[in-house]
């Protein structure tokens, strides 16, 4: 939860209720909601670790809310995330956070993250043909672990292909 908020943070201002409603927004139904208790617990969390800063804000009638901002060295962390490609996809997959939130934060092009994680992708699937080209072959359970990881990297790579044919017709 730390990264995806500070790079909802990336894009401006936000107190803890809106990141919270914007993850909702953002993802959808098929995503876990977050819990806003989480929430402000890790802006306590990012808070004291130096990468948002937050500020009391008055409201007439009601309690004062806690805006927060992107430090320089938050804006670093979600750039440092962003730049790291993923080793293994998930429903709730970092991969997928970070192409969702991406055009919101100005740090990182869709489609670039979408090839650097294909490169990833091609060079694993790599390393599984070789560690089953060495695998004894008497041991089903061990190809077939390999198997499923190769068959699961070849849908991930299908699924790349389709988000990037997706957003370059959005283009």
């Amino acid at each position: 939860m730390r990264l995806p908020l500070l790079a909802l943070l990336a894009r401006g201002p936000a107190h803890g209720y809106e990141l919270k409603q914007d993850l909702e927004q953002l993802l959808g139904s098929a995503y876990p909601q977050p819990n806003i208790g989480q929430i402000y617990v890790t802006l306590g969390r990012l808070e004291k670790s130096g990468l948002i800063e937050g500020e009391e804000v008055e409201q007439t009638g009601r309690p004062n809310k806690k805006i927060y901002r992107l430090t320089d060295a938050g804006r670093e962390a979600v750039s440092a995330w962003f730049q790291k490609p993923e080793d293994e996809p998930r429903v709730r997959d970092e991969f997928f956070l970070k192409l969702a939130l991406a055009p919101q934060t100005g740090l990182a092009d869709q489609i670039a993250l979408i090839n650097k994680q294909r490169r990833q992708y091609l060079n694993t699937m790599r390393q599984l043909s070789k560690l089953a080209a060495a695998e004894d072959r008497d041991n089903r359970i061990a190809h077939l672990l390999i198997e499923g990881a190769m068959l699961h990297l070849q849908a991930d790579l299908d699924w790349l292909e389709r988000c990037q044919e997706e957003l370059e017709e959005l283009e």
